[in-house]
């Protein structure tokens, strides 16, 4: 990727990230569901526009590519909304505060992920094993998520505990604020505790979701927007679908049939890549980009729409 495309982009992220914090400053309540609705609306535009920019610059592979990415990213990132309320209720956050909570810790995140996407893309150019081992993680998690195992949980890790013991600490929130002075004294607020937890199990859910879209394109550039994309409209989401999470109920088995087939994907390639173009009799197949979008928006529609007619069939049967 050319510099330039760099240099463009990361200004243009920076840009948005200033703006964000910006608007979130001057916001004085909760937010409400019409402006969750319209920066939803916003950032779900921006990657379109994004993409399509990618398509007529750099080439409609990459641009592919990208929304392959970005949608992949942005559904397994749905999961983390069921952590955020964990998180947001087990530290009792003000509703007024969340906001700045899920900014910081998604921010932080960000640059955490960032850190594994050009760790992994440098894995991968030094061994063409690791789409083996990408490829069985994927599958693994697949099963997992299948069965149930892979349930979001929370439970407060050691460095946040950690965390409590080393700094000052006040007992309470003050506002939306990370840090107070009392008696003469820098305190942090349990605000700064939440981020920390939100921004951990960000990352923890980047060991899932980055193999993931490793599979689908080696492009470190590709990789690492897609991912910033999904995570700034991860926010705003949080506060749109809320309680609707909880009607998607065949999602999990939607999100496990995309890392499956990703996961085969990344071995079948491995296996062309070591010069094996058949097992037995049978021909391994090429499966490009344009497929794997396919496959990823068509399966990710059929869980949704499975979800909405059962949650009708049960309503009707509630109410007959």
């Amino acid at each position: 990727m050319p510099v330039y495309a760099w240099v463009a982009t990361l200004a243009l992220l920076a840009v948005i990230v200033f703006v964000d914090l910006r608007v979130i400053a001057r916001r004085d309540g909760e937010v409400t569901l019409g402006q969750a609705t319209k920066w939803v609306t916003f950032y779900v535009s921006l990657a379109l526009a994004f993409g399509l920019v990618l398509s007529l610059t750099i080439g409609g592979r990459t641009g592919a590519e990208f929304f392959s990415g970005y949608i992949t990213e942005y559904s397994l990132s749905v999961d983390n909304l069921f952590v955020f309320v964990i998180i947001m209720t087990k530290f009792a956050v003000p509703p007024f505060a969340q906001d700045k909570v899920l900014y910081l810790g998604i921010v932080i995140s960000m640059a955490l992920r960032a850190v594994f996407i050009f760790a992994g893309a440098a894995l991968i150019a030094a061994a063409s094993w690791t789409f083996y081992l990408f490829g069985i993680l994927l599958i693994y998690t697949a099963v997992s998520l299948l069965r149930g195992d892979d349930e979001p949980e929370f439970g407060e890790y050691r460095v946040l505990r950690a965390m409590r013991r080393v700094l000052p600490m006040t007992r309470d929130y003050h506002r939306d604020r990370l840090s107070v002075r009392q008696d003469g004294r820098r305190h942090w607020t349990p605000l700064v505790i939440a981020v920390s937890a939100i921004a951990l199990a960000n990352v923890v859910f980047a060991l899932d979701s980055i193999p993931a879209i490793f599979g689908l394109t080696q492009d470190a550039f590709v990789i690492f927007t897609a991912n910033a994309f999904a995570l700034m409209g991860l926010r705003q989401l949080y506060f749109l679908v809320g309680g609707l999470l909880e009607r998607l109920i065949y999602l999990n088995i939607g999100l496990s049939a995309i890392l499956a087939f990703i996961g085969v994907k990344l071995i079948i390639e491995a296996l062309h890549g070591s010069h094996i173009d058949h097992i037995g009799s049978l021909a391994l197949p090429e499966i490009g980009i344009v497929t794997s979008l396919g496959f990823i928006v068509a399966v990710l529609a059929a869980s949704a729409l499975a979800s909405l007619g059962k949650n009708w069939i049960d309503e009707q049967r509630a109410t007959s």
